[in-house]
């Protein structure tokens, strides 16, 4: 049987827009025009159109409800995307043209049957959310990293850059807000790395997370930060706003700002950083580090602002060292390397690093100290690493998170905050 559903969606859509005052109707309105419609099709088809008659006979009254639904949308909201973001189970969406979708749920990639109704209607529907969140899109303009009113992050990319249409990928986070807790449920991490983690924040460790692409990073950041003291003022900078601190009365959220057409008017994550500065914050939270920001936030770090946390991309925790001695030296090339390896070291405390495994779980595989510099290189201390066992499998990955035999070389965050049982730890 032919694709009725997504072809009612355009026809009812075309017959309602056509009357010019339908856009002066209220969303209640709406609908029960759209219903009505409906309703008509469906007697006009069993006079007409014998397949499509069997069509709407042969489908439920939900499925007539989510018809309705899917023609509002297309109309006044996000089409077949309202459609998906609605569904709590999916963790991403991958729009790779207007006819082809995948998403993400439980850690697993599928495409789905549902499509829009031209790379035309995607692009419109891109252009709409866009617009929402104060930013523009356009040939000029064609890539652009934004987030959705829930908070999902989302990156499109406009053809011809992207050959084969509009290019839509959303990572949505979960409503509630992530816990540690919650972590230690999904085998994420161990209870007693937790409240190890749980001391650090509280004594006001610089703490740096690493991992690759989907590695839970953001996540992990959000459920760290409910162990940040409620009477901290927090300054959060971020390139499009996904992160969830609830705990803190005196929060402060800051999001960059793109050029406008004219090519004037971009706040990036430096000009944030060194405004932050000027606002008082005891902890500076910044969602990602990427470039030339690093030497702004580790300067930061550096300057009485202890308590920091931020994110970055990396393969392992030594590798995050790498990286950030790059990003400092794509905005600063001049500086010696030394004395960008003495600024890291002194300005990190901790490196947690996760990873997403080979059955698609997320893990954190190491808590590392930095300990300071010896013979021009930056040392590690690893206190915890993730250590596959018996059970483990090439589809299947079972292990923990464990103690090293390594005891802390800088506990004096912990004296000075009187934390004391650090070395239990």
């Amino acid at each position: 049987m032919k694709d009725y559903f997504t072809e009612e969606i355009g026809e009812i859509r075309k017959f309602v827009v056509e009357d010019p005052t339908y856009s002066e109707l209220s969303d209640e309105k709406l609908r029960e025009r759209i219903s009505n419609m409906l309703e008509r099709r469906m007697h006009q088809c069993e006079l007409d159109d014998e397949e499509k008659a069997s069509y709407y006979s042969s489908i439920s009254f939900k499925a007539k409800k989510g018809l309705t639904d899917a023609v509002f949308e297309s109309i006044r909201g996000l089409g077949i995307l309202g459609k998906i973001i609605s569904d709590k189970s999916i963790t991403e969406v991958m729009i790779n043209g207007y006819d082809c979708i995948f998403v993400e749920r439980n850690g697993k990639l599928s495409r789905i049957p549902d499509k829009f109704e031209s790379a035309d209607n995607l692009r419109n529907i891109i252009t709409k959310f866009v617009q929402d969140m104060g930013r523009s899109i356009n040939e000029s303009n064609p890539i652009v990293d934004t987030r959705l009113e829930d908070g999902s992050r989302v990156n499109v990319v406009l053809d011809p850059i992207a050959l084969n249409g509009p290019i839509v990928t959303i990572r949505r986070f979960p409503e509630e807000g992530m816990t540690i807790q919650k972590l230690i449920g999904y085998k994420s991490i161990t209870s007693e790395a937790a409240v190890f983690l749980e001391k650090l924040v509280r004594a006001k460790y610089n703490i740096f997370i690493s991992g690759g692409t989907g590695s839970g990073k953001t996540t992990f950041l959000n459920a760290l930060s409910n162990y940040i003291p409620s009477d901290e003022r927090v300054i959060t900078i971020e390139d499009s706003a996904e992160l969830q601190i609830r705990n803190i009365p005196n929060l402060v959220r800051l999001e960059t700002r793109n050029a406008n057409s004219a090519g004037v008017g971009a706040i990036t994550i430096r000009d944030l950083i060194k405004s932050s500065l000027r606002m008082r914050p005891e902890r500076i939270v910044v969602g990602e580090v990427r470039g030339a920001e690093a030497l702004d936030m580790l300067q930061a770090m550096n300057t009485g602002h202890d308590g920091s946390l931020s994110t970055g991309h990396a393969n392992s925790a030594y590798d995050m060292l790498s990286r950030l001695e790059t990003m400092v030296l794509s905005g600063e090339a001049g500086l010696p390397l030394e004395a960008i390896r003495q600024q890291i070291a002194s300005a990190v405390d901790i490196i947690v690093h996760l990873s997403r495994m080979r059955d698609k779980t997320r893990k954190t595989m190491e808590i590392t100290e930095v300990i300071g510099m010896e013979n021009g290189a930056i040392i590690l201390n690893p206190l915890f690493k993730f250590e596959e066992d018996e059970d483990s499998t090439v589809r299947k990955v079972s292990g923990s998170l464990k103690r090293t035999n390594n005891k802390m070389v800088h506990p004096d965050k912990f004296i000075a905050s009187g934390i004391y049982d650090y070395l239990e730890e």
